[in-house]
């Protein structure tokens, strides 16, 4: 399995950037996760390999739990290529086209997030995800 994450913008903040670091550290551990940083809005589509099951990351997206997000992780690892993009926006979201043509539209939660810590998020919640679907003691959810 594969996982992309394109987003907009950098991670500048040297806090931040150490935490998603730790984080993708340990996704890292479970499937092959990469980083593509963007400019703007409309690269977004293009930074996300051919055939990629793609997920948008919205505010109005679908919620799930962290169990439910692993179960998600499972079965879009399964498909295609076995790559799956997630794609952040930046301040002003994602473009229509973008969010239209994804395989899914999921919410990280219902607040709205700074692109910056949805990212973080994000890779914690992968992280997790990884260690629900092998029973690890990370996720006490599994």
């Amino acid at each position: 399995m594969r996982v992309v994450v394109a987003a907009v913008g950098r991670l500048r903040d040297r806090s931040l950037r150490a935490v998603a670091d730790d984080y993708l550290a340990r996704v890292r551990h479970y499937a092959r996760c990469d980083e593509v940083e963007v400019r703007d809005r409309v690269a977004l589509e293009r930074a996300l390999p051919e055939g990629a099951c793609r997920v948008a990351l919205e505010v109005d997206g679908e919620v799930l739990t962290s169990v439910g997000f692993a179960r998600r992780i499972e079965r879009w690892g399964a498909t295609g290529k076995g790559v799956i993009g997630f794609v952040l926006g930046g301040a002003d979201g994602i473009p229509e086209a973008v969010s239209c043509g994804a395989t899914a539209r999921i919410s990280l939660s219902p607040l709205t997030l700074p692109h910056r810590l949805a990212r973080v998020v994000l890779y914690e919640q992968l992280y997790r995800a990884f260690t629900i679907l092998r029973g690890e003691p990370y996720a006490r959810e599994g």
